[in-house]
Parts: C-alpha cells; structure tokens; sequence
C-alpha cells in the first residue's frame, strides 16, 4: 500500500501547478525542514540578507509578469525584510512570503527565534497574514494566499507555517482554483467620464505606475492622442507607463501641493490614471486644485481611490479602461497643442573625474542600448535621469515603490532574474548613490552568482546629497552623518565577486560601459562625481 503524502509533497506539488518554483532566500534553521530534499525541477535564489531577497523577489515579479515566492526565517528574517516589503506592498507586486515559525509543541512557550504575533508582525503591509490552524490546511492557505496576492490591487501576502508541519500527513491532493487579475470598470460611470472629458476645453493628463504594470502602454499612448491633451507622470514614479519622448509628454508631476496647484492651473480638468492624487513629499502649502478645476481618477485600487483628497474616482483596471474610454472620446481640432519638452540629443562632454550628474547621464546616453532596462535609485539626480535616459519602451523602468533606499541593487538583480525566466534578453542598467548602493550590496554576491547582464554605475558624491537638500529646505543646519568618507566601493564589489572599475573621465566611463555590455557576468563602474542639491520645492 503506498504511503500518504505528507504536507510538503502536497505544497511542492500545488506550487508546482502554480509555476511557483523559483524560491528566493536565506535559510535559516526553521525554514529547512520545507527546504529539504529540494526538488531538482525548483530553483533556489540565495541573498545574503533578508532585505536583498524579498527586493529581488520584488524585481523578478516585476520582470517576469508573473508572482514570486520568498522564504523567509521567522520574527528575525521578517523584520530585516521589511523596509523591501514595503516597497513590495506600494508597487502592488503579487508575492507569497513564507516564513518558518518555530514548533507548534513549543510556540505557547515562546522559544528562542518564536514569532509571537505571526500575523501581526508584517501588517499593514501585506494583504492577507496567516498561520494555519493546523497542519494540513497548509496547501489551502497557499491557495488562497496565491488567489489574494494576484487578485487586484495585487500584493504581497504573508504565510507563517511551523517547521514541523512539512511530515504531517496531508488530508489530500491540493484543490488548484483560478482568480482573475483585472477588474473591469462600471460602464455607467465610465460614460459618464467620458462625457465630461469630451467637454473640457484643456484637459490634463497624469499617468501613473499602474498603467504600466497593467500593460497599458499603448492604450495610454493610444488615449492621449485621442484626447490630445499635456501627459504628465506622477510624481516618484516606480515605473514609467508613457513614452518619455512622445510630442504630448511633458514630464513628471513636482512633488508639492503648491507646485502641483501651478501645473494644474488653466487646465478645466485632470484625469489621473494608475497613479495616486497625488504623491506629496515635501510639505509645501496650497490648494490640492486650482479654482475651476475638476479631477477624475482611475485607479485599481481602492485604497489609493479613498485617500484622493480631492477628484471623483472609478475603480478598473487601468488597461480594460483605457481600452474601454477611448472609442467613447471625441476628437477636439480646438484644442491646444502642448509645445514638446526640449529633448537635446546626448552628447559626451569631455571631462575628468570628479564628473557632474549631467556628464554622467549624457556619457551613458550614447552607450545604453535602447532596449535595456533602466533601474534607479539616485534620487538627487532624478532629473539629470529623466532628462538624458528618458523611457521610450514599456517595461523598462524601475523604481523602488515606497521611498525608502536600498531597493535599487536587489531590484536590479530580480529584474535580470525575472528577464531570464521570461526569455527576455537585454541588459539591466542600475544607476545608483553610494549610500543607496550599501544598503543591499549584498545583493551584487547574488548576480555575481548567477552571472547576470547588469551593469551598476555607482555615482561616488561622498554624501547624502538629496538629505542635505532636505536640511536646506527645512532650515535644520547642523545635521550629523550627512558624509561618506572611506568607502572603497570598488574593493568592496571586487569582494562580492564582481568585476569593478573606477573611471577617471568620460571617455574612460564610456569604453568601461561598453565593456560591461559585453562581459560574461554583472560589472559594478564606480564614478567620483560632483555633489549637487536636489529640488524639492
């Protein structure tokens, strides 16, 4: 008579129907018991720390289009990985976190590495926590954390399971169920948009991250030209949903109320689509609208729908409203033509080390192939960004989602993972602060591993340049631990296992980025740059 399946050959059997079989990780001592024997038809993505794993789970989602799984250690490996939950959680990227709980016999008594509150711990940021009752509703829990992490607004959920629930018999096969991923919008109400988009005299648009996650760049694109109205991004965007050379473009959304009100001001109506209205940091005083100015929201999530504080909102997903909206718009000869951002051709201006930003961006500029994907976490050089490596294609920018640094590194590595899980090839370019680059430089150990196509141009200021421009804008002079002397990052990448080099000019960064393109494996170019203020209204 043959033997009962356990829990663990049930679970491995449903993930496996699920095409969840790339597990990323760090083991610790109450996960192995649902790592062992790991089968041969799995792949196990090692970080060096709990924050790098769950950023590239993140970035291999993003990139494959499809959910990850993470394997975490219990309280100890949840809270290292929960400034990249975070991230996770704000860019709606569906994800199971598992974590490893100790012994049920022993949890009563809260043993060392116990997680007392295990689904209280990563809240509010994660959709769905739990620790299964009993053993053999683990498959189940899977299941249904599988349905609500793809479920829109798709994110993150959160599994705690004891490390002796794996050998319990299972009561059974899985029950494999499906779950839709879009949401479509009211008709009613979407008339009703567009009869009021059809009267506008200057209509506004904003296009948000959501737009591109849905795969909605062309019927973006396609809406735009129909309304034939000025498209902004939002503000801090984690992904760029609009050609940023398209006549219409003109640029991303300021990130104050006051300067938000400027844009805003002789337009009759805004349409925000996947974005948030509207993404504020820093605090500057003003009306969320100019007088006369009406706002309409389309978003698939009803979280960021209730925290408008000003507009009328539809929920759907972006792409079926879009595609949905535009037959119903009317085309308006009368209305303006917004006059072109001013694009100047990159040009490389010859100069020595240390390097401005622009110099920086414009040397890249002749070099970074058109289909590579553009990962940034230089935030005092945003604009320099925007401006010389504009996004011309859809799936080809990436932010962190909350803020908060040390996603960048991590994230560029699960891009390139998730590329190659796609059959995508192209090469992934970071571009990154120095102290963005040590909150997870861990992570270049992982791509060194797995010999990824990345190329990270780590710009060497010696500071937090966009924190001293915090301490300008808020009048706090004086602030301690703004510099960052002794650092050797091209030793320290070279440790990692990556092939490093430090440039002396642009003409040497241009050869060395070519180099990179080339080389079997991820390159870490270290820049000496220039300090410079960030604006920030």
């Amino acid at each position: 008579m043959p033997s009962q399946s356990t829990v663990w050959d049930v679970t491995y059997d449903l993930l496996r129907n699920l095409g969840l079989t790339t597990v990323f990780g760090n083991p610790g001592s109450t996960e192995q018991t649902f790592l062992k024997n790991f089968p041969d038809d799995f792949t196990y993505v090692l970080g060096l720390q709990e924050a790098s794993v769950l950023a590239m789970a993140d970035g291999f989602a993003q990139a494959s289009g499809k959910p990850s799984l993470v394997n975490l250690h219990t309280a100890a490996g949840t809270g290292n990985a929960m400034g990249s939950l975070i991230s996770a959680y704000k860019s709606n990227t569906p994800m199971i976190v598992t974590a490893g709980q100790q012994t049920r016999e022993m949890i009563l008594c809260e043993p060392y590495l116990t997680n007392t509150d295990e689904a209280l711990l990563p809240l509010p940021w994660v959709k769905w926590a739990y620790q299964p009752t009993r053993a053999e509703d683990v498959p189940a829990a899977f299941m249904r954390a599988y349905t609500v992490a793809v479920q829109p607004p798709a994110g993150p959920v959160y599994l705690s399971i004891p490390l002796d629930d794996w050998d319990r018999p299972a009561l059974g096969p899985a029950v494999v169920r499906t779950a839709s991923s879009r949401s479509a919008p009211d008709a009613a109400r979407l008339g009703d948009f567009a009869e009021r988009i059809n009267r506008a005299r200057r209509p506004l648009l904003v296009v948000g991250p959501e737009v591109d996650r849905a795969g909605g760049w062309d019927a973006a694109v396609a809406f735009a030209e129909q309304v034939h109205a000025p498209v902004y991004s939002s503000a801090l965007p984690d992904r760029i949903s609009f050609p940023e050379d398209h006549p219409l473009y003109q640029g991303m959304l300021p990130m104050t109320i006051a300067e938000v009100n400027a844009v805003l001001r002789g337009h009759d109506l805004v349409v925000v689509v996947g974005a948030q209205v509207f993404r504020y940091y820093p605090y500057v005083a003003g009306d969320f609208l100019p007088e006369g100015t009406e706002l309409l929201h389309i978003t698939a999530d009803p979280w960021l729908a209730g925290a408008a504080p000003v507009g009328d909102s539809l929920l759907s997903d972006t792409l079926l409203a879009l595609q949905q909206l535009t037959p119903l718009i009317e085309a308006k000869s009368d209305r303006p033509t917004p006059k072109p951002l001013d694009r100047t051709p990159g040009t490389v201006e010859p100069a020595g080390a240390p390097l401005t930003p622009a110099q920086v961006y414009s040397a890249l500029n002749t070099v970074k192939p058109p289909e590579a994907a553009l990962v940034n976490e230089s935030t005092s050089t945003m604009a320099e960004q925007a401006r010389w490596l504009p996004t011309l294609r859809s799936h080809s920018f990436f932010a962190t989602g909350s803020g908060g640094i040390g996603w960048g590194v991590p994230g560029a590595v699960g891009v390139a993972l998730g590329d190659r899980a796609a059959g995508r090839k192209r090469a992934v370019v970071a571009t990154i602060g120095d102290g963005s680059f040590q909150y997870s430089i861990q992570a270049i150990w992982t791509a060194a591993q797995h010999k990824l196509p990345i190329v990270f141009v780590v710009m060497r200021n010696g500071e937090y340049s966009v924190l001293k421009s915090f301490a300008l804008l808020e009048k706090t002079p004086g602030v301690p631990g703004l510099d960052l002397p002794g650092l050797d990052i091209h030793a320290l990448a070279t440790g990692f296992g990556c092939r490093a080099v430090t440039v002396a000019d642009t003409e040497q960064l241009v050869n060395e980025f070519q180099a990179a393109l080339g080389a079997d494996g991820p390159t870490v170019i270290v820049v000496p740059t220039k300090p410079q203020l960030a604006h920030l209204g």
